[in-house]
């Protein structure tokens, strides 16, 4: 039988804080995340206040911030870093001495045009659908009643690529159980459409909208009869660059196949693309990459977030021995804003000091380009700033680094190695920009051959095998040496 007992035992337990749950949180949302969960947050705490810089006229004490200047920036090496604190596992009290202003820091603090920037960057245009676009001109178009609800009909059924969805005889099916019209009608009217903005929608294929495309062109055109050819009844052929059985069945030279391939090569198989209502997607960096005086600097974007601070009315209202139920919840809330800035702050350096350890480790890469990338791994990084791997994981994901050679995600710079016969080692990223520098200088009659490439890096002394390239370049989206052929 047992008996009940009281035991004493000694162990080690991790437990995360809420506030240290809310610094991991923040440190892996990507940029719009932030913006969302800081707007989330400052709708929901009163204790929190934005900073105008147009009536920003205390001084630093007044505001609570405790005196000091953040640095605009910090060069890639080993001195000047930010001191980062991984963790955040004290308890704060609502009288503690932290940081009540989250003040980006970073080089963007002037005006628009201050920035280098194009004002009109980043603008679109009307959201205006491709149907949308068809109706227009349909309106403009003189025609009869009936015409007019037939091409509607017609408008209805053309995809976002430009191609008609649903087969003509249906549309008539539809469309004669309310009127009294012939198929040929309907079939007429597809024509005019196929007419409109943009030329060659409302095809039924690719065959039909190519050749629409070609109607545009003058007569005298050079390969324009080889052209139409081709592209009423060879595709397939030309699609699989089959060019010796694409003249043997049309009975045209070389050359006159050549220029019809190059006349074809302009026409747009997907002309409903030219008009899209989605409005397309940009990235904001989080932060900025440039040399200056022959030093490269990485500095935080402070457009990422807004600059927020204590609001000072609602924080002297708290009193410190009041118990009441009003006071305990601004005593909360004001704890909770002092926490959320200083989430904020960490999150930012704890990125800064990352993306500084990144580039000085890929400065080759800024310098010469994908060729010179070094292979890097995140426990690399990890080791170096003696944070934990999956730390440095949550930080380079979804942020994104702007560089002199374009927006990059943090991990671009991140690749798997190939040894090299000089017992080196080079980065998977370079390998690819080799190949693809090797195809975009090939002879486009002779194209090389994924076995041909892997010769060619062997003798630069980078071992990779056939199916390597192959994985490599189908990574890439080149097509293989096949498809790439063209006439000379």
């Amino acid at each position: 039988m047992l008996k009940p007992s009281l035991n004493l035992r000694l162990g080690q337990q991790l437990t995360m804080t809420p506030q240290l749950q809310q610094a991991i949180k923040l440190l892996q949302l990507s940029t719009l995340e932030l913006q969302a969960e800081i707007q989330q947050t400052f709708e929901s705490n009163p204790m929190l206040d934005r900073v105008d810089d147009e009536l920003e006229t205390a001084t630093p004490d007044e505001e609570g911030n405790g005196g000091g200047d953040q640095a605009e920036g910090s060069e890639a090496g080993p001195e000047d870093e930010p001191k980062v604190e991984n963790e955040v596992s004290q308890e704060l009290p609502v009288d503690a001495s932290w940081d009540d202003i989250y003040e980006p820091s970073g080089p963007f603090t002037a005006s628009s045009e201050d920035r280098g920037r194009d004002l009109f960057e980043n603008q679109s245009s009307g959201d205006e659908s491709l149907q949308e676009h068809l109706r227009w001109q349909l309106n403009l178009t003189p025609m009869s009643e009936s015409d007019y609800l037939i091409g509607l009909a017609l408008i209805d059924a053309i995809d976002e690529a430009g191609y008609l969805s649903e087969a003509l005889a249906n549309i008539h099916a539809n469309l004669a159980s309310d009127m009294d019209i012939d198929l040929e009608e309907v079939e007429a009217m597809l024509h005019r459409i196929q007419q409109f903005d943009p030329l060659g929608t409302g095809a039924r294929n690719l065959s039909e909208c190519l050749g629409v495309q070609l109607q545009q062109f003058e007569a005298q055109t050079p390969g324009l009869a080889a052209a139409r050819r081709i592209c009423a009844s060879h595709l397939d052929l030309l699609a699989a660059r089959n060019f010796k059985q694409l003249m043997k069945l049309t009975q045209l030279g070389e050359e006159e196949v050549a220029e019809a391939v190059a006349l074809i090569q302009e026409l747009n198989p997907r002309p409903g693309a030219q008009i899209s209502s989605r409005r397309p997607e940009y990235i904001t960096p989080d932060v900025t990459v440039s040399k200056k005086a022959g030093v490269w600097r990485v500095e935080l974007n402070p457009d990422i977030s807004p600059r927020l601070r204590i609001n000072p009315t609602y924080a002297g209202l708290v009193k410190r021995a009041d118990q009441s139920d009003d006071n305990t919840y601004l005593r909360n809330q004001l704890q909770e804003a002092r926490w959320f800035i200083k989430s904020l702050q960490s999150r930012n350096e704890t990125l800064l000091k990352v993306a500084i350890a990144i580039v000085r480790h890929q400065r080759a890469f800024l310098e010469y380009g994908e060729e010179a990338m070094k292979p890097l791994v995140l426990r690399d990084i990890a080791e170096e700033l003696e944070m934990h791997e999956s730390t440095i994981s949550r930080v380079t994901t979804h942020k994104y680094m702007h560089t002199p050679r374009g927006i990059v995600e943090f991990k671009y710079f991140f690749s798997s190695h190939v040894g090299t016969a000089d017992g080196g080692v080079c980065s998977a990223t370079a390998i690819r920009a080799m190949i693809k520098r090797l195809i975009a200088q090939e002879d486009p009659g002779r194209p090389l051959s994924d076995n041909k490439i892997a010769t060619l890096l062997g003798t630069k002394g980078i071992n990779v095998a056939r199916r390597t390239v192959a994985k490599y370049r189908e990574a890439m989206k080149l097509p293989p040496s096949g498809e790439r052929k063209r006439l000379a």
